[in-house]
């Protein structure tokens, strides 16, 4: 029988019901409309079952009952903005649109940022496009600035409308590692005071992680049809590449020839002292792209989690695992899987809904969501579940248990899409034939390849593994998305409303429950925190459910800070080779401070998309 939670104990702990109330309690015009988590909860059944039309009742008990309880968490802007008619996106992040190499073209883009993040939706660009520093812009006859330089006016952008009170944004920037700015781009938030509302990855290709190994010439190009007549244009060999905004590869021209390992070992230099940029896989991230066949990616949400198309948008949900754990922390405890494919064939549902209803700030955005019909599904608790189900987090077994907790997630995942097809219709971007043959679908089971041979698919991607910082604390501080749990008592800061934040004292909800059964044991026997963990166990948790993620997975790494560069350096590598989409790490730095701490709260300014600032 499944954990049950009655109205009575909803909020165990302080600040669920703050985060709640802050957050996610709909309020109009000062008016309490959300007297309860209850109402809540009915509230965006009601919304989602809207797209349901004659069967919307139905459907609106079935949606509730998979909230109740926090079993279901969907995303931040699902749950805020759900049913209040207000004129705001249902969709937490949006990469934007191709940025073109002109003043119009760039100021364009920044208005269509400025308006996504007036509706509460992150944004990420690939700022590939724009010319190098030192080359002729030749409409002007001056010198171009570089991609770098651009990016700070959407940071005083992003800042300026934090300081008008809109939801606080988040923008991810990335460039392509064979651009001529990389090593600007790399170092540019050395800077403490620098570009403090973006995260930043770099593309990294397969091509680059080869001429690492060799220690190989590696040359850095940008299209030639795009550069100025002056000297940087007529110099240097041409090559072919696939750039951003472009169907096919281009003439580019070779402005500058680095070796491949120092600029990797400056990349990870960077990363190393203050935790950026990021890396992104990016020919891994396509070649499992199951619309590969259409869209050519280099661009991700602020968090990473969902590798996006010009335009495209994440719409994110997660399961919350410990509240399928039968007879927690007994001996015969079970998780069951059974309820949790049932879970998942309502949750996508109203994923898909959520598409239906949803307000879009650019036309773009939503003729891409309702073209590909992307969700999000993934997990949350997985840390807590293990722990109350005795497995510690790190063995075989844990690797195991969530291989086997995705493959159910995604396969469920995939049968009700296809059924939904049959009922609904599929996906307006789908094409039968090149979408059967996509590397990530010609790896589910035969019976699923077949439904979708006979029905097609409503939705082009269906999985991932989002940052569930805030609604994790919302369902009792369970432990977040693919995480570990940070301890088993700890600090953390939480934002407030005027910007300022607050220290709490909280409990991982999976220690917090063991406490109830045995109050003499500080933890439980299965407990581990974060920090004990080697990042080879990181690395090997994320690569177990990667087979099992369309869109791509947002972990971080812890690292210590003792450990030495030449170690650090490797776990990228091996991700590398894990055939991961992209790998992020943490060592303690002063640059990023942190907000979770088990003494003092660190000092200094956090990273912009670190747990505090996720993607719900």
């Amino acid at each position: 029988m499944l954990m049950s939670m009655s109205s009575d104990d909803v909020f165990s702990t302080t600040i669920s019901r703050q985060v709640w109330d802050t957050k996610y309690r709909y309020r109009d015009d000062g008016t309490i409309r959300d007297a309860s988590i209850e109402d809540t909860w009915r509230r965006v059944a009601r919304a989602l079952a809207g797209a349901e039309g004659a069967a919307r009742d139905a459907w609106e008990a079935r949606f509730y009952a998979l909230l109740e309880g926090f079993r279901f968490l969907p995303a931040g802007r699902i749950l805020a903005g759900a049913g209040t008619g207000r004129r705001v996106t249902l969709f937490n992040c949006f990469v934007m649109g191709v940025v073109e190499d002109s003043m119009d073209g760039i100021f364009d883009a920044l208005k269509e940022g400025a308006l996504t993040m007036q509706q509460g939706g992150g944004v990420g660009y690939d700022f590939s496009t724009l010319r190098p520093c030192g080359t002729p812009a030749r409409a002007v006859g001056g010198i171009a600035s570089g991609p770098v330089s651009f990016m700070r006016i959407w940071d005083s952008m992003c800042g300026t409308l934090l300081s008008t009170g809109a939801r606080r944004g988040a923008m991810m920037a990335t460039l392509r590692c064979d651009h001529p700015d990389i090593e600007r781009f790399i170092d540019a938030k050395r800077d403490e005071r620098e570009l403090r509302n973006f995260n930043l990855s770099v593309q990294v290709t397969d091509d680059f992680i080869r001429a690492v190994h060799a220690d190989a010439a590696w040359p850095l190009v940008f299209p030639l049809a795009r550069l100025g007549t002056g000297e940087s244009g007529n110099a240097g060999e041409i090559v072919m590449r696939r750039w951003p905004g472009t169907d096919q590869a281009v003439a580019c021209r070779v402005l500058r020839v680095v070796r491949a390992r120092p600029l990797w070992d400056r990349l990870m230099r960077a990363t190393y002292d203050y935790a950026e940029p990021g890396v992104l896989f990016v020919d891994t991230i396509n070649r499992l792209n199951n619309l590969g066949y259409r869209e050519h990616i280099s661009a991700t949400n602020p968090c990473g989690e969902i590798p996006l198309p010009p335009y495209g948008a994440c719409n994110l949900g997660s399961i919350n695992l410990t509240r399928f754990v039968d007879r927690p922390f007994a001996e015969d405890a079970r998780l069951d899987l059974t309820a949790l494919a049932e879970a998942v064939r309502v949750a996508v549902r109203m994923l898909d809904n959520v598409i239906d209803i949803s307000r879009f700030p650019l036309p773009q955005q939503a003729e891409q969501a309702r073209g590909s019909r992307r969700i999000g599904l993934g997990i949350t608790g997985l840390a807590d579940a293990l722990m109350m189900l005795g497995i510690r987090y790190g063995e075989d077994r844990s690797f195991q248990l969530a291989a086997s907790v995705m493959a159910t997630l995604c396969h469920a995942a995939y049968r009700t899409s296809a059924a939904l097809a049959e009922e609904k219709g599929v996906f307006p971007f789908y094409e039968p034939d090149r979408l059967l043959q996509a590397e990530f679908v010609r790896r589910l089971p035969a019976d699923i390849q077949d439904a979708v041979r006979r029905n097609g698919l409503r939705n082009s991607h269906l999985t991932a593994i989002a940052p569930t910082g805030t609604i994790s604390l919302l369902a009792n501080n369970v432990s977040s998305g693919l995480e570990p749990a940070f301890d088993c008592q700890y600090r953390r800061r939480v934002r407030q409303p005027d910007g300022s934040y607050e220290d709490f004292e909280l409990i991982d909800y999976a220690c917090a429950r063991w406490r109830e059964r045995d109050a003499d044991r500080a933890v439980p026997a299965a407990f581990v925190d974060a920090r004990s963990l080697g990042w080879s166990e990181h690395l090997r948790m994320q690569a177990a459910v990667q087979p099992y993620v369309d869109n791509a997975i947002s972990k971080t790494i812890n690292v210590p800070a003792d450990l030495d560069f030449p170690a650090f350096k490797s776990v990228y590598e091996r991700a590398h080779a894990l055939g991961l989409k992209g790998c992020t790490t943490f060592r303690p730095n002063p640059v990023t401070g942190a907000v979770l701490a088990t003494d003092e709260p660190a000092a200094g300014s956090h990273h912009c998309c670190s747990i505090e600032r996720e993607a719900d």
